[in-house]
C-alpha cells in the first residue's frame, strides 16, 4: 500500500455537545436524546451558582439558577442528572473549575452508590483556575489554595481514577478574551507548567509515576476563523508541550508526551447579525482541528449557530452534532497521514509562532510563573481584545454581515415565536430553592456537620489531600454551597484583577478625537468630568465586554468606576450613590437580565439617583423592550460592535439629563 494513505482510517474523535440547563431532570432528558442521536461523550454545562459555589437560595444566585447550565446542589441532583447513563462506559466532560473537586466528589459518589468503582470512570474536569482569573471569572478562592485543590485532584486521579483527566488547561477562553495565537499558546503552556510544578511540590505522587501525571494533563483549545493559522497554532502547541515534557520533567514515554486536547470552536466570532453565517464559520473552525492528523483534537464540541442570541434549542445542538458526523463519516479526512507534512507555509508559520510563544513564556517566567503573572497576562489580554475591537470598528477586520455585506434578507431561522432560541422555564429557580429545603430537611444533619468539620480540618492542613474529605461530605449529603463556604472560611475571599488599570494607552487615538471633544464639552456643561460606573450584576464572569467599555470610556476622557465581577444589585446601587456617578453601565450575558437589571434601576430610584442606566449583553429583542419599560435608557447586544458609537450615545444621555435637571 502506498504511504499517502493510512492502512485503516482513523477512529473519529469523541463527539460532544455542551449541554445542560434548568435542573437535573430536564438535563438528563436532553442527554439521553443527544446520546440517541449519536453523540459519543457527555459534556456537562453547569449553572453559575454551581460553578462558583453557591446554593440556589443564596442572594448571589438570584436570577442565575439553571440559566447557563444545570443546577447541581448535592448528590441527589447528580444521581438524577446521570440516571440511566452507564458511568462505567461513558466519557464525561464537566466544564467546572473553582468547584471541580466538589463535582468530581459528587461524580465518584454517584458512581459508587450505583455500583461502579472509581477506577472505572473516564472523563475530564476542566479545573483550570488561571484562565478564570484571566477571562471567564468563575473563580471562588484565591490563587494559591485554588492551585492546591487542582494539585490534590491530579494526585487523587492519577492514584485512584487513572482514566480521568483531572485538569484541562483551557486556552479556549483566552482567545475569547482577545488572546492572539502567541498569547494563547504561551499562557496555556505556562499554566500547564504551574500545575505540574505544584503537583511535584506537594509530593503526593511518587517520582516514578510523574510521567503519568504529565500524560493525564489535557488541554481545551479554541479554533478561530483564520484556518491556516489555527492549524499552525495547534501543531506549535503540540511540539512545545512535548519539548516541555522531555526537557523540564524528563518524560520519555511517547504516549505520555502526546499533546491531548479537546476543542470548542470560537464563540467570540459568532454574530447576532445574519446569524446563519455562523454555520459556515463553525464548519471552517472544525476543519482547523481535524485536518492535521498530527494535531487532531481528541474530542470536539461545536457551538450552535444562535449562541450569540441566546440559549440554543435541542434542534440547534443537533445541527452542530451533525456537522461533526458529516466531517467524520462522509469526508475522507480520516484516511490519510498528516497532509501538512513538508509544507513550506505550515513549517514557516509554526516556526514564527514557536518563536513568539517562547518569548512570551519567558516574560511570564520573569513575573514568577503563571500564578504570579495573572495581573500581567490579564492586562495584555485586555489590550489585545481592544485592538481586535478597534480593527472591526475601523473595518480593517471584516466580519461578514456585521461590518461588511450588511444588506440582508430576513432570516427564516429567527422568524418563529421563540426568536430562534430556548427560554428556560422561569419557575426553575423557585422549584430548585424548594427542592433544596426538602433535601436539607430529610438528610442526616449531624452527619453533614461532622463531614463539613472534617473537610474544614483537611482544608486547613496544607499537607492533606482534599479529595477524601470532599467525597465523604458528598456522601453525607452536604451541598455545593456548604462545601464552598467551608473552603472560603479557610482560604479567604478573593477578587481578581480587572486588567483595565494595567492596560496601556491605545495606539489609534485619531478615531476617538471626536468623541473625546464631546466628553470634554459635556463635562464642562455639568461642571465635572463625566463619571461612569461599569458593573456586572450576578454571577456572570464573562467580563470582556465590560472591560472594553470601561477601557474605552477611560480612553475618551470619562472617569471610570469598574470594580470587576460578581456584584449584587444592592452593591451596584450603593457604589453608584457613594461615587455620585452620572451614568451606570451594566453588562450581563447569563440570561438573568430581567431579574437583576430592573432591580438595579429600582434601587437607584429609591436612593434618589436619577441617572441613565444602559445595559449590554445577550438580550433577546422582546426582553430589550421589557428592560426599556423598566426604565433602562439603552440596550446593546453583540450586533452593536461600534464602541465609539456607544460612547457617543452615553455622553448624549448624560447631556440630556443635565439639560432636564437645569430645566427643572
Amino acid at each position: 500500500m502506498s504511504d499517502h494513505r493510512l492502512p485503516q482510517p482513523d477512529r473519529p474523535w469523541v463527539m460532544r455537545t455542551y449541554a445542560g440547563h434548568s435542573d437535573a431532570r430536564r438535563s438528563n432528558e436532553l442527554y439521553r436524546k443527544n446520546l440517541a442521536k449519536g453523540q459519543t461523550g457527555l459534556s456537562v454545562a453547569f449553572d453559575l451558582p454551581t460553578q462558583t459555589g453557591y446554593d440556589p437560595d443564596h442572594v448571589l444566585a438570584r436570577g442565575e439558577v439553571g440559566k447557563v447550565g444545570v443546577s447541581i446542589a448535592h448528590k441527589g441532583d447528580m444521581h438524577q442528572l446521570l440516571d440511566g447513563i452507564p458511568l462505567d462506559e461513558m466519557n464525561t466532560s464537566m466544564t467546572i473549575n473553582a468547584t471541580a473537586a466538589w463535582l468530581l466528589g459528587l461524580y465518584v459518589t454517584v458512581a459508587e452508590e450505583n455500583g461502579v468503582g472509581r477506577s472505572a470512570l473516564k472523563g475530564t474536569t476542566q479545573n483550570d483556575i488561571i484562565k478564570e482569573y484571566l477571562s471567564r471569572g468563575t473563580y471562588a478562592f484565591p490563587p494559591e489554595p485554588s492551585m492546591r485543590l487542582i494539585a490534590d485532584m491530579v494526585a487523587f486521579s492519577v492514584n485512584e481514577v487513572p482514566s480521568w483527566n483531572p485538569t484541562n488547561i483551557c486556552s479556549y477562553h483566552l482567545q475569547e478574551a482577545g488572546a492572539t495565537p502567541v498569547q494563547e499558546i504561551a499562557y496555556a503552556l505556562c499554566t500547564g507548567i504551574a500545575v505540574l510544578d505544584e503537583v511535584k511540590a506537594r509530593g503526593q505522587v511518587a517520582d516514578e509515576d510523574f510521567p503519568r501525571v504529565f500524560g493525564r494533563i489535557s488541554f481545551f483549545v479554541n479554533a478561530g476563523i483564520r484556518l491556516i493559522e489555527e492549524i499552525a497554532k495547534l501543531r506549535t502547541m503540540s511540539a512545545l508541550w512535548q519539548q516541555i515534557g522531555r526537557e523540564r520533567y524528563g518524560v520519555t514515554d511517547e504516549k505520555m508526551l502526546r499533546f491531548r486536547y479537546g476543542v470548542q470552536v470560537n464563540s467570540l466570532g459568532l454574530t447576532e447579525a445574519q446569524p446563519e453565517n455562523n454555520i459556515q464559520r463553525i464548519v471552517l473552525e472544525a476543519l482547523a482541528v481535524t485536518l492535521s492528523r498530527d494535531a487532531r483534537a481528541r474530542a470536539i464540541q461545536l457551538p450552535a449557530w444562535n449562541e450569540a442570541m441566546g440559549l440554543p434549542r435541542p434542534w440547534d445542538q443537533q445541527w452542530s452534532l451533525r456537522i461533526q458526523q458529516v466531517l467524520a463519516n462522509e469526508t475522507d479526512l480520516l484516511e490519510y497521514p498528516d497532509i501538512f507534512d513538508g509544507s513550506r507555509v505550515m513549517d514557516g508559520l509554526v516556526e514564527e509562532l514557536t518563536e513568539g510563544a517562547r518569548a512570551e513564556m519567558a516574560v511570564v517566567e520573569e513575573h514568577g510563573g503563571a500564578v504570579n503573572a495573572v495581573p500581567y497576562m490579564k492586562a495584555r489580554l485586555v489590550e489585545s481584545h481592544r485592538e481586535r475591537v478597534a480593527r472591526i470598528e475601523a473595518g480593517e477586520q471584516k466580519v461578514i454581515g456585521q461590518n461588511s455585506y450588511t444588506e440582508t434578507e430576513d432570516s427564516p431561522l429567527t422568524a418563529g415565536a421563540d426568536g430562534g432560541i430556548l427560554t428556560p422555564d422561569p419557575e426553575v429557580e423557585r422549584e430548585r430553592v424548594e427542592a433544596l429545603a426538602e433535601w436539607k430537611a430529610e438528610r442526616d444533619e449531624e452527619a453533614v456537620k461532622a463531614a463539613l468539620a472534617d473537610l474544614a480540618e483537611a482544608a486547613a492542613d496544607d499537607s492533606v489531600n482534599i479529595m477524601p474529605a470532599t467525597i465523604a461530605a458528598a456522601k453525607a449529603g452536604a451541598t455545593t454551597g456548604e462545601w464552598a463556604q467551608t473552603m472560603r472560611d479557610v482560604f479567604g475571599a478573593y477578587r481578581a484583577p480587572t486588567g483595565v488599570d494595567g492596560a496601556s494607552a491605545p495606539s489609534e487615538r485619531e478615531q476617538m478625537e471626536k468623541i473625546r471633544r464631546r466628553v470634554d464639552e459635556t463635562s464642562e456643561k455639568i461642571g465635572h468630568r463625566i463619571k461612569i460606573l461599569v458593573g456586572k450584576p450576578g454571577l456572570d464572569g464573562h467580563s470582556n465586554g465590560a472591560e472594553q467599555v470601561a477601557l474605552r470610556a477611560r480612553d475618551v476622557g470619562m472617569e471610570v468606576i469598574y470594580q470587576g465581577i460578581r456584584l449584587t444589585p444592592e452593591e451596584i446601587a450603593e457604589s453608584a450613590v457613594q461615587e455620585d456617578v452620572d451614568v451606570v453601565g451594566l453588562s450581563i450575558l447569563s440570561g438573568s437580565h430581567l431579574e437583576l437589571i430592573p432591580e438595579v434601576v429600582r434601587l437607584l430610584r429609591e436612593e434618589g439617583l436619577e441617572v441613565p442606566v444602559v445595559v449590554g449583553g445577550i438580550i433577546p429583542v422582546a426582553d430589550a423592550e421589557r428592560l426599556r419599560e423598566a426604565g433602562v435608557a439603552g440596550v446593546y447586544t453583540p450586533k452593536d460592535f461600534d464602541v465609539n458609537r456607544i460612547m457617543g450615545e452615553i455622553v448624549e444621555l448624560v447631556g440630556q439629563r443635565a439639560g432636564a435637571g437645569a430645566a427643572a
